[in-house]
C-alpha cells in the first residue's frame, strides 16, 4: 500500500519541461493569431464607419424631403437632431444620436454642403487620418 501511495505522489504533477513546452506553444499561437485579430478589429471599424455614414446620409435625405434642402455646412449634422431656425417643415429628429457624430476612431465625421462630389459630402479621416469617403464620394480601395 505504501508503494502505491509513493508512486501516485511521485507521478501526480507536471515537470518543469512539460510546463515550458506548453507555454512555448501558447506563446507561438498568440504571436501568430494577434496580427489577424488586430486586422479584423480594424476592418470592423471601417465597416462601422461606412454603415454610420450611410445612416447619416439617409437622415439627410429625409431632411431634404421635409425641408426642401440639405443642411448647410454651418448648420452641420446637428440639423438632423434639432431644427435649424429657418427650417419650416422640419419633422425630425431624423436619426438616433450617434455618439455625438464621432467615427469609430473618436474623431467627428465631416460634413460639407454643397459638397465637392455631390450635393453633400460626409467623410471620416479613418484610422490613418486620411480622408475616407462615404457613399456619396467615389470609393477608396484601402483606408
Amino acid at each position: 500500500m505504501n508503494r502505491l501511495r509513493n508512486r501516485l505522489a511521485r507521478d501526480g504533477g507536471y515537470t518543469l519541461m512539460e510546463l515550458l513546452v506548453v507555454l512555448a506553444i501558447l506563446g507561438l499561437l498568440t504571436a501568430i493569431a494577434t496580427p489577424y485579430v488586430l486586422h479584423y478589429l480594424q476592418t470592423a471599424k471601417v465597416k462601422t464607419a461606412r454603415t454610420e455614414i450611410a445612416n447619416i446620409g439617409a437622415g439627410l435625405d429625409m431632411f431634404k424631403a421635409d425641408v426642401g434642402r440639405y443642411p448647410t455646412s454651418q448648420e452641420g449634422l446637428e440639423a438632423l437632431l434639432k431644427a435649424p431656425p429657418d427650417a419650416e417643415n422640419w419633422d425630425g429628429p431624423y436619426i438616433k444620436k450617434l455618439d455625438s457624430f464621432n467615427d469609430p476612431w473618436g474623431r467627428p465625421y465631416h460634413y460639407q454642403s454643397p459638397g465637392q462630389h455631390n450635393e453633400y459630402d460626409i467623410f471620416s479621416y479613418g484610422p490613418d487620418k486620411q480622408a475616407v469617403p462615404g457613399e456619396k464620394k467615389p470609393p477608396v480601395a484601402n483606408w
